[in-house]
């Protein structure tokens, strides 16, 4: 089954949603409620930030993890040798974000993460019961009152001449969180990893919203939807020399809740971030 294109406003798509994450990990809407104007707004306003030597006097805090994460000390993919090509912003509600950048990202923050709620509900809906009656609690209320859900603010720079051969924009992973929610990028490059084997290129039609199933909730369904393996791949020709931006919304539980037998939302965050060499 491929990834399902479902328009927003149709009166079965919740449970067409919800299909796509079960047999393929991602799910794609569109005429989604939120203001693609707006991210456009803040694609351009943090291309520039990005291009700046202001962005180092917000260097990340290694505590709360929030502010400007810089390339030397990027993401190292489970399984790769090499550090990402990328560098990123993690905004949180309670976290710093520069005053010029404040207004707008604050806004998409308030719109992406409403919307990630209303989905998980659409999921938690169409879950069967045998699969729903192993949940530690309902997954609206995992995220109830959470102030653990993050936005990143991820910037590509163009493909530098001394990059290592194997170096790549993201090596293959899964997504930590519940649930991740992305607006098309300003570029292409994005591609998950087919039940086959192969990798197929994910849309970045403008306007279109591209959501998939994280560890998280993978955990806590004990596999019934399914963590999907992705990557976002060097381009090739006069696209290497643009950079590309991209927005993710992380959908986080509370740190106290119980995912398995295994795992609080809490020591899954720290043994992932731990492997990916940023604590």
């Amino acid at each position: 089954m491929p990834v399902q294109n479902v328009d927003y406003t149709s009166v079965n798509a919740a449970e067409h949603f919800t299909t796509s994450l079960r047999e393929t990990g991602f799910g794609v809407l569109r005429n989604h409620p939120l203001d693609m104007d707006l991210v456009e707004r803040i694609y351009e306003q943090w291309a520039h930030f990005f291009s700046s030597d202001d962005k180092a006097q917000w260097r990340f805090d290694p505590n709360t993890q929030d502010g400007y994460f810089p390339p030397d000390v990027s993401e190292t993919a489970k399984g790769s040798s090499q550090k990402d090509l990328k560098e990123y912003y993690h905004v949180y509600p309670w976290g710093k974000v520069p005053d010029a950048l404040e207004q707008d990202i604050r806004e998409y923050y308030r719109q992406a993460d409403a919307l990630a709620g209303e989905l998980l509900s659409w999921i938690e809906a169409h879950t069967p019961e045998a699969v729903a009656t192993q949940y530690s609690q309902s997954l609206s209320s995992m995220i109830d009152g959470s102030q653990q859900t993050l936005l990143r603010v991820l910037y590509y720079p163009p493909i530098p001449n001394d990059a290592p051969v194997d170096a790549v924009r993201a090596a293959a992973h899964e997504d930590i969180n519940l649930i991740t929610l992305l607006p098309a990028s300003n570029e292409p490059g994005l591609e998950v990893k087919g039940r086959d084997g192969e990798w197929l290129p994910v849309p970045s039609d403008p306007g279109q919203l591209i959501i998939n199933v994280g560890d998280m909730l993978q955990e806590a369904s004990q596999g019934h939807f399914p963590s999907t393996t992705h990557r976002v791949v060097n381009p090739d020709g006069a696209s290497a020399r643009r950079a590309r931006l991209s927005l993710p919304l992380f959908l986080h539980p509370k740190p106290d809740v119980v995912l398995s037998e295994r795992y609080t939302a809490d020591s899954y965050l720290k043994e992932r971030l731990k492997e990916l060499g940023v604590i």
